[in-house]
């Protein structure tokens, strides 16, 4: 890489970095201004000390002039200064520690909030094509990552160059000479930092990216753990995790070996510069030159370590930097993703018709050049039901999504009695909207919580009606708690019929006024639990408008239309009966739900 590139390379995440911390520190600035006045009274204190201890052995030690109850006391008097000093520095560092991590915390948790907001909003589409295990790295280790940087990283940091800054200034008041000595061995040895930073934030980064990776896959592995173990595919997903890893592992090995590096450098650097003094006060004590005290030389020897304390210091922070500054770049890309599915600036006022529905020219590709819905004009009348059939891919449930504006079409409108879908804020839309979907989720909690997470201001008395409406009380009594009965994640302690069922109470409870979409309702439940679902489902469809995606003959031949999908397009659109007796593709779709194969 050239010079150029690797400046750039540094300097762009240096910047986001900042640019983040900066826009989360503003809020404090006059904390973090009253703990920087802290560290330069903690760094002004620190600084003082080895002057005392040069002052104590010049004047008090090797003095034999004075008389030795004078010497006494006046190292009694530098040695109360020095324990004065040292406490103040103490004390100094406490409340600006204190002060430093009430700030830290305070920019980690706006962080973190920041991110779950903007995660809560963005589009559909970003979670299609990006792995939840990217995603929970993103949430969990790179936010970590900047919260230790935050918390141990950006005053800390400050306070050491502050105390490198004041030790130079000192170690040339005390004697430029020696200064100059030391002082001159620092270049080189920032420039060998500077190549293992770089060279360790391109390691952070693999291992980021590994990290996710093997996060990726575990992910799908858990969640796919009844196929794995279906199938016998346990050796295949152990030498998938192996490969995976193992690449993790490297990674880490070559973060490693520059990190490493730092310390022996460092000690090495330190240990050159004690004997750079030592020689250049040997060399100044020959015949015919001023010399150095002893006084001056045990100071001079004190400032080289603290020299090289804070340069440690930096050091070990480098690497926080480096983790940090790769973190910040993975933030980025969700902070910064751009939500095209968002409120209009102005929003109109939601319509108060009662359930007209009208697509016009409508395209749509979830990527672009695949067309999933290709010029789609579409009327639905207020209170119409209307079932949706066609085969696997056609286009049925991207109908839906629409809808609710999971998407927006890349091409022409939808409107709801006359309105333009975007033109309504998201809120108002989703609550005119109950849609049940085949794979309903079910969240950790209780069956009550779960059926009121659209209407969470909800009465017992209303949740049991619309366990009643559904016909689910059965099942609801027979259960240990009834209402209060926790369930697992995604409702594992429930048949997928009964979780269709809470998940139909959860759409009659939040009472949509105009619209109910109806994705796959009763494609994956028994006879019995379609037969409940099927009666509170035309009890639902009663003076509201219906779009059913039909995978069952009895959903077919409740509706008062059927649209027929073929490859994005509504190729016919009539009664079971019109469409029996004159289309041919319709007939076969039909036979092929008597015999129960799903399309």
């Amino acid at each position: 890489m050239s010079a150029d590139g690797a400046l750039l390379d540094v300097a762009r995440p240096a910047r986001s970095v900042l640019r983040l911390l900066a826009r989360h520190l503003r809020p404090h600035a006059g904390a973090l201004a009253l703990s920087i006045a802290l560290l330069l009274a903690m760094s002004a204190a620190v600084n003082s000390l080895p002057w005392i201890l040069g002052r104590a052995v010049d004047q008090w030690l090797t003095d034999a002039s004075r008389p030795a109850e004078v010497r006494w006391q006046g190292l009694l008097r530098d040695g109360g200064r020095f324990l004065a000093l040292a406490a103040v520095a103490f004390g100094l560092r406490f409340v600006e520690s204190w002060l430093t991590a009430r700030i830290s915390q305070r920019v980690v948790h706006e962080l973190r909030a920041g991110l779950h907001r903007k995660v809560l909003g963005l589009d559909m589409a970003l979670f299609d094509r990006t792995p939840v295990g990217r995603l929970m790295t993103r949430l969990t280790s790179d936010v970590e990552s900047v919260q230790r940087f935050v918390t141990e990283g950006i005053v800390g940091a400050a306070a050491d160059a502050m105390m490198l800054a004041g030790v130079v200034v000192a170690m040339i008041a005390l004697h430029g000479g020696l200064a100059a000595w030391v002082l001159g061995s620092i270049p080189p040895l920032w420039a060998a930092l500077a190549y293992v930073n770089l060279q360790l934030r391109r390691a952070n980064r693999e291992i980021r990216a590994r990290h996710s990776a093997l996060n990726s896959l575990l992910q799908e592995q858990i969640v796919g753990m009844f196929t794995i173990q279906l199938f016998n595919r346990e050796a295949r997903a152990m030498r998938q995790f192996d490969e995976r890893n193992a690449a993790l592992h490297r990674a880490n090995l070559a973060e490693l070996h520059w990190f490493t590096l730092y310390w022996p450098v460092l000690e090495l650097a330190q240990a050159i510069s004690l004997l750079i003094v030592l020689a250049g006060a040997g060399a100044m004590r020959a015949p015919g030159r001023a010399g150095v005290s002893l006084g001056v030389l045990a100071a001079f020897l004190a400032y080289v370590r603290e020299l090289y304390r804070p340069i440690s210091a930096l050091a070990d922070k480098a690497g926080l930097w480096q983790q940090a500054a790769v973190s910040v770049e993975r933030l980025a890309e969700v902070l910064d993703a751009p939500v095209t599915v968002a409120d209009p600036p102005a929003p109109r006022p939601p319509p108060a018709g009662t359930g007209a529905i009208r697509f016009e020219g409508v395209s749509f590709a979830y990527e672009p050049g695949h067309w999933v819905l290709r010029d789609v004009q579409l009327d639905i009348r207020p209170g119409e039901r209307v079932a949706v059939v066609g085969a696997t891919g056609a286009g049925k449930s991207t109908l839906a999504a629409l809808l609710v504006r999971f998407y927006d079409p890349q091409q022409g409108v939808i409107r709801l009695d006359g309105l333009d879908l975007r033109d309504l804020r998201l809120r108002d839309l989703r609550r005119r909207i109950g849609l049940v979907p085949q794979d309903p989720f079910i969240f950790s909690g209780t069956i009550a919580e779960n059926i009121a997470l659209g209407a969470p201001g909800a009465d017992r008395a209303q949740i049991e009606e619309a366990v009643r409406f559904v016909g689910a009380e059965e099942i609801i009594h027979r259960l240990p708690r009834g209402l209060d009965t926790p369930l697992g994640e995604r409702g594992g302690t429930l048949s997928a019929g009964e979780q269709q069922l809470v998940a139909l109470a959860r759409a009659v409870l939040a009472n949509p006024s105009v619209l109910v979409v109806l994705d796959e309702a009763t494609a994956n439940v028994d006879s019995r639990a379609e037969q409940r679902i099927q009666d509170a489902i035309r009890r639902l469809m009663l003076g509201r408008t219906t779009l059913a995606i039909a995978h069952r003959l009895s959903t077919v031949l409740d509706a008062d239309r059927i649209l027929v999908m073929r490859q994005g397009r509504i190729v016919a659109d009539g009664s079971h009966e019109t469409l029996m007796a004159h289309d041919a593709y319709y007939r076969s779709l039909i036979e092929l739900m008597r015999l129960g194969v799903r399309r």
